[in-house]
């Protein structure tokens, strides 16, 4: 099922109809590298620095298609490099090493809106929760850079699923974990897989297009260029019926 044809279907939800979480309290659930952090730099000189150590070539225009993949599906499937359970496991680890000695040295910038998207939603007493592909690790280097872990109720990362996304397990999971309903879940994405995934886990989706065009991320609810100006009162009356 599309974003529109859910949209358009009898599952419309109004997303202001209660305020206890447990009791039809919406919540926001944010895919962290495109959404809330501006990583792109590091995560694609770290799979250089990876390719560089394992002395091995990486395909052209890799890169896009691996965002919002989990790594033990990036090196088998997209690289090529190893179906051996093992190899894939260290491979995936010293990438994830790389990163953030890279972050380490440089830091990572968050995308502008973020911060005042998240402390508007807070101010609504809306809960919120990160769902990512990433390394658990990745994010709480920089959620303790920037002092925002007490924004979210839950982070579930790569650690966390059996599935990657467009797999809805990670949503899914969030949103266990926060105690709301899939259906009145608000996700933010920038990835197709991401996109995909909230959609199967019966949530509406905002995209960014700050990795993608908007031409990829068209079965989202809504396309914006990013967050700034989103406040919670908005994506209310966007979606309540």
């Amino acid at each position: 099922m599309t974003a529109r044809e859910r949209q358009d279907g009898a599952s419309k939800v109004d997303l202001r109809a209660s305020s206890s979480p447990r009791d039809g309290q919406w919540a926001a659930i944010f895919d962290w590298d495109g959404v809330l952090a501006n990583s792109m730099g590091p995560h694609l000189e770290s799979w250089h620095r990876l390719a560089e150590e394992e002395r091995r070539l990486l395909p052209p225009d890799f890169f896009l298609p691996s965002f919002g993949k989990k790594n033990d599906w990036v090196i088998p499937h997209l690289l090529r490099w190893t179906e051996d359970p093992h190899e894939i496991s260290r491979i995936g680890a010293r990438k994830e090493e790389l990163y953030r000695a890279i972050v380490a040295e440089r830091g990572v910038e968050l995308y502008p809106g973020g911060l005042t998207l998240c402390a508007s939603l807070a101010n609504g007493s809306i809960p919120m929760a990160i769902a990512s592909s990433t390394a658990r690790a990745n994010i709480e280097l920089t959620l303790d850079q920037f002092d925002l872990r007490h924004f979210f109720q839950a982070i579930v990362t790569a650690e966390d699923v059996h599935q990657g996304k467009p797999d809805p397990e990670v949503f899914l999971l969030a949103a266990k974990r926060i105690g709301v309903s899939p259906e009145r879940c608000v996700v933010f994405e920038d990835a197709p897989a991401g996109v995909e995934a909230g959609i199967r886990a019966g949530m509406r989706v905002i995209a960014v297009t700050t990795t993608n065009p908007a031409e990829a991320l068209r079965n989202a609810d809504r396309t914006l260029p990013g967050l700034e100006g989103l406040t919670a009162s908005q994506i209310e009356e966007w979606f309540s019926r």
